[in-house]
């Protein structure tokens, strides 16, 4: 069993502050382990899972253990940005798991992968088959995946060299009076809730992001970041470390917003990598989602305009 532990920051339904926690498990998964008595609050058992929690509350998941798994191909459509013999390109939708855990055991792009690709490596388990690396389920954009395990030691081994260009899109609360900057912080797990990650000088690994305002609002900044490492949660921790977090980031972000969305508001728009097999440089680009345009509309809405950089 894992015990967590969530210290409650803001009066909120205990199902929705305990998805909004862990990555990669449902709401209905959640509902499920609070119905079966695997959630306390305050130290007793709590089975109502509409039950709204106030500041301070403490709420400890007994998690089980993980159910031995092996992903079942779904046919589920996914886009195909390029594919040959040794990797894909995919562009993944907002919403989607990358791989199979609890609560997600279907509808995940590694389920669709079996599908769609005649075959995928090994390298990473059933569970995980061709995933070099991941994005956030609310995250959109490019994931390289691999078809065999020469490809996926290629490209794991360019990432952990940083030789891959990544670059991302993202909507932050905050004018950022700058046109550039970097962020040089290690992040590591949060001291103060496991569930999170955070700038940590003594425990973190070297974390730098690189980012450029593209266009400004009042109250609002749409940039790029482009990574230099890859660590879990980076760009959002980095931003939100400078008093800029991501609009629509439920774990990093205002708590009480002007504007709100389900979700952060990042997007993986380029990927630069040399081929496995062939040793050329490849690069690829996807445009900026719908949502985002959404967004920028409702933000000149509210505050009238843009602001020229």
């Amino acid at each position: 069993m894992d015990i967590i532990e969530i210290t409650v920051e803001e009066q909120k339904r205990i199902d929705a502050i305990i998805s909004g926690q862990l990555d990669d498990v449902s709401r209905s998964y959640v509902q499920k382990l609070i119905e079966d008595g695997k959630v306390t609050v305050n130290g007793s058992i709590q089975t109502s899972k509409k039950i709204k929690l106030k500041p301070g509350d403490l709420i400890v998941v007994d998690m089980p253990e993980p159910e031995v798994l092996e992903a079942q191909a779904e046919d589920i459509p996914i886009d195909i940005v390029y594919e040959d013999d040794d990797l894909m390109i995919i562009n993944k939708p907002v919403g989607m798991v990358v791989h199979p855990a609890p609560g997600n055991y279907t509808g995940t792009l590694v389920n669709a992968l079996m599908f769609h690709a005649d075959k995928l490596s090994s390298i990473n388990g059933v569970v995980r088959p061709g995933i070099v690396h991941r994005i956030d389920k609310d995250t959109s954009g490019l994931l390289m995946i691999a078809k065999t395990d020469h490809a996926h030691k290629s490209l794991a081994a360019q990432l952990k060299e940083h030789t891959i260009k990544r670059q991302y899109i993202a909507i932050v609360h905050g004018s950022i009076s700058a046109e550039t900057g970097t962020v040089n912080a290690p992040i590591g797990r949060s001291p103060k809730d496991r569930l999170k990650m955070a700038v940590n000088e003594r425990n973190g690994k070297e974390a730098v992001t690189h980012f450029k305002v593209i266009e400004r609002f009042k109250d609002y900044a749409l940039i790029e970041c482009q990574l230099e490492t890859g660590r879990t949660h980076q760009i959002r921790v980095h931003m939100a470390y400078i008093g800029h977090p991501l609009l629509g980031d439920m774990t990093y972000g205002v708590k009480k917003p002007k504007i709100k969305n389900e979700g952060q508001l990042l997007h993986a728009k380029t990927l630069g990598f040399v081929h496995p097999t062939s040793g050329e440089y490849m690069e690829f680009n996807s445009e900026m989602p719908e949502l985002f345009h959404v967004m920028i509309k409702k933000i000149k809405g509210v505050e009238g305009g843009p602001r020229a950089i």
